[in-house]
């Protein structure tokens, strides 16, 4: 062991035993933006041995005031290999793998797999239920957060405990976005670091543990908060998000993006509803397949539909 470590090495939670554990130890993280490049930076500072960056995305002057991994330089560069140089330079003897690519139903399992336990640090209702549903059909931790406006939440998730599902079954009506409501870039950092700090806890195996814990942020108040969900019973369905080409011929499928949004639709024959008028679709017979660019409002419309008694449904996130 080197000195970069001794200053948490010398705490008798870590010390060696526990330094070894963590040098062995690989975490996914899915996202490396506002929550992802805190996680990113205090894991590989900790030593954690190896580091699976996953992000589809590229480096954005709006991303500066919060994403500190990245620079004017990395202006369009992708965040993964961004975020995977700066990060070698900090720690040469973590191992960084950036895969430059949206998480999909096709390569979430692949990736949960390679990990001892998984950081969803995209801040997308759609990563978030792949994340859960993948995570809890292995028995694979998962520390989750979010963050819009000026408070946050982190939470550790199945793992042997409940999954997301089971604690938030049903999505926001609010809809709100960074873009949208705005955040503060403090406010991603404090959850972003405590998101890191879930992940040394449950790899270090320390008590009491974290499983089945979410600890939430006020940043305008300046307040912690939370609550156990141990326990909590899982639902009795769960309407898997697909791939666009997973989506069959005989689907129904119902794209709900406006006009504005997006004047044509992927899919060939796609009724174009929104959330408050998919009452209007009846109850057909087929699978009703729901789209959206995030997934949250495929799951909100879901909701919706399985109240009516329509249950073969599934997801498309489009991105």
């Amino acid at each position: 062991m080197t000195d970069r470590y001794a200053r948490q090495a010398v705490l008798p939670e870590i010390g060696p035993a526990g330094q070894a554990r963590l040098a062995a130890a690989s975490v996914l993280v899915v996202g490396a933006g506002g929550l992802g490049c805190p996680v990113l930076q205090y894991l590989s500072g900790a030593g954690v041995g190896r580091l699976t960056v996953v992000d589809h995305d590229t480096v954005e002057e709006t991303n500066l005031h919060r994403q500190p991994l990245y620079g004017m330089p990395d202006i369009g560069k992708l965040k993964a290999e961004a975020a995977r140089a700066t990060l070698q330079r900090y720690n040469p003897q973590v191992r960084i793998d950036a895969v430059a690519e949206r998480l999909t139903p096709q390569n979430a399992a692949r990736l949960v797999a390679d990990a001892d336990i998984v950081v969803d640090a995209a801040d997308s209702f759609a990563v978030t239920y792949m994340l859960s549903d993948a995570c809890f059909a292995v028995a694979k931790p998962l520390v989750s957060a979010s963050v819009i406006g000026m408070t946050g939440y982190a939470g550790v998730f199945c793992g042997g405990g409940p999954s997301y599902r089971a604690v938030f079954p049903e999505v926001s009506v609010d809809g709100g976005t960074c873009a949208t409501v705005g955040v503060i870039g403090t406010a991603v950092a404090t959850v972003g670091s405590l998101q890191a700090h879930l992940t040394l806890h449950h790899l270090l195996g320390l008590e009491p543990a974290a499983l089945g814990r979410v600890v939430t942020f006020d940043a305008k108040r300046i307040a912690f908060g939370g609550f156990d969900f141990a326990g909590s019973p899982e639902p009795e369905e769960r309407v898997a998000f697909i791939a666009p080409d997973q989506v069959r011929p005989d689907d129904i499928v119902v794209d709900l993006r406006g006009l504005d949004e997006a004047p044509v639709s992927p899919f060939a024959g796609a009724r174009r509803l929104v959330v408050d008028t998919i009452d209007e679709l009846g109850t057909p017979d087929g699978r009703v397949v729901l789209a959206c660019r995030s997934g949250q409002r495929a799951l909100m419309a879901a909701d919706r539909l399985r109240e009516r008694g329509v249950a073969n449904l599934a997801l498309v996130a489009l991105g």
